[in-house]
């Protein structure tokens, strides 16, 4: 439930079997859960453990090998628009335009998602608004620090609202503040939208996430609340390999 009460808002995500070749490079292998509404998920792994590749396939920018995924009943591979008009994306380093001002870049981001006239313009508000950049907003994108840059790069995944939002390393080369600022702006989301988050980032993984699932060399190593799957153990055994995959949860 939300905090209000209510049935929380968000998408949900179905993944079965997922698998996913490069040639006779195996990237991900029969990947299998679910990510309920209104959830903050965690994709946790090392560098080349198949998060990206997984975030490509949930998007719709590569098509599995075998298996499915799905959000809100919707392929990715057959009806792609139909998923990313539901998605917003922030990614590791943050795809701006520079040279642009912050309300310029905004503007032009609204209108990719396809909002025009009034629409547009209280979309661009409420994001300036809600992520502190009202005072920026007539600044050079170039100009801005990187935490800035970060806000207006979470500013645009909001625009349009989306059910579901995917966070890649939010806080990478954050200073200790601006980390704490993007970590708040996340934790707010619980029960309102779906969070794919992926980090690095155990102790923010702890914070932000109720669940998790640790990926190595492709495999779900394990899949479950955080705090079981992060809890006294060595957490990075599941990071580097040495468990053999397993479920703190039945298979959907």
């Amino acid at each position: 439930m939300s905090a209000d009460g209510n049935q929380p808002n968000g998408a949900r995500i179905e993944v079965r079997e997922l698998t996913r070749y490069f040639g006779n490079h195996r990237a991900l292998h029969e990947l299998t859960f679910d990510v309920e509404r209104g959830e903050t998920f965690g994709l946790l792994g090392a560098n080349g453990a198949g998060k990206t590749t997984f975030l490509r396939l949930l998007t719709g920018y590569l098509v599995p090998s075998s298996g499915s995924i799905r959000v809100d009943g919707a392929s990715p591979s057959f009806t792609p628009r139909r998923v990313q008009q539901r998605l917003g994306y922030v990614t590791e380093t943050s795809r701006l335009y520079p040279e642009l001002r912050v309300r310029g870049f905004l503007m032009f981001a609204a209108g990719a998602r396809g909002l025009t006239g009034a629409d547009r313009e209280s979309a661009v508000n409420r994001v300036l608004s809600r992520f502190s950049l009202e005072d920026v907003s007539h600044r050079l994108v170039g100009n801005l620090s990187k935490g800035y840059q970060q806000r207006v790069s979470l500013a645009q995944a909001f625009l349009h609202e989306p059910p579901l939002l995917i966070v890649d390393e939010p806080t990478s080369g954050l200073d200790p503040l601006q980390q704490a600022e993007v970590q708040s702006v996340i934790s707010d989301l619980q029960g309102r939208q779906t969070v794919i988050l992926c980090t690095h980032d155990l102790a923010e993984a702890r914070a932000l996430t109720s669940r998790v699932a640790v990926l190595s060399e492709g495999r779900i190593m394990q899949v479950g609340p955080t705090d079981a799957v992060l809890g006294s153990r060595d957490s990075l055994d599941l990071f580097r390999g040495e468990d053999s995959p397993s479920a703190l949860e039945p298979r959907p």
